[in-house]
């Protein structure tokens, strides 16, 4: 369950949450009043290792600004199983599209370790349209950034060697720093198109060249720059 901010476990200070989301990503563009507001209106909660924070059908709700820790992004055209396929960093926001379309959630949001975000409720994002309709513009520009990240994935999944792929997928997630990467060979091997041989011998090659450091399911990025350069490298 998430937990409001006097009730969560490793407690993070209200002033500290707001100047991460004003630091990078979405708010960070906005005007210096729209983003007061947002802030003001918003409700800090906590996310336990694996917990869903919504899912694919759930009725229409909120926008949520990733303040630590980090999510796991599932989706999947209709009828279909959701498979991981980005991970969501410090800064960046998820779940407008009930804003603009009125409609169930299309995707799903889980947090890969304890993880705080800013949440913002459906109904004020209301309020603040009914009272400068040009704030549907600001909430709007959230997608945009959805776009660019899925259309760097997509880019990445291109690649015909496995090992820039699976490059790739790390140094999208060098957000985390010199802390072991909370994700699975397999989870690895999923946004990268990989089987689990292909990442396993991958992530040795790395760690020959002093880019990762591997032990037993603990994988830790040493050189994020490194990965870069390679998996922008042509086939």
């Amino acid at each position: 369950m998430c937990y409001p901010l006097n009730m969560s476990p490793n407690l993070i200070k209200r002033d500290e949450a707001e100047a991460i989301l004003l630091q990078n990503g979405w708010l960070f563009h906005q005007p210096e009043a729209f983003q007061k507001e947002v802030l003001r209106r918003s409700i800090l909660v906590h996310f336990a290792p694996g917990e869903r924070i919504f899912g694919s059908g759930d009725e229409p709700a909120g926008i949520y600004g990733l303040v630590s820790g980090g999510v796991m992004i599932n989706t999947a055209p209709p009828n279909h199983i959701p498979q991981l396929i980005n991970v969501g960093a410090p800064g960046a926001w998820a779940g407008e599209g009930c804003f603009l379309t009125r409609q169930p959630r299309s995707f799903e949001l889980r947090a890969l370790v304890g993880t705080w975000a800013m949440y913002l409720p459906l109904e004020q994002m209301d309020e603040m349209a009914e009272a400068d309709p040009m704030v549907a513009h600001n909430f709007g520009q959230i997608i945009m950034a959805s776009v660019d990240a899925l259309i760097r994935v997509i880019h990445d999944l291109q690649r015909i060697d496995p090992d820039r792929r699976i490059a790739a997928v790390l140094q999208r997630a060098r957000w985390i720093g010199e802390h072991p990467l909370p994700l699975t060979q397999a989870e690895i091997g999923t946004m990268a198109r990989a089987s689990r041989r292909q990442v396993n011998a991958a992530l040795k090659r790395f760690a020959d060249q002093g880019w990762v450091k591997t032990r037993y399911r603990s994988i830790t990025i040493l050189n994020a720059e490194k990965l870069r350069l390679f998996s922008t490298q042509d086939d």
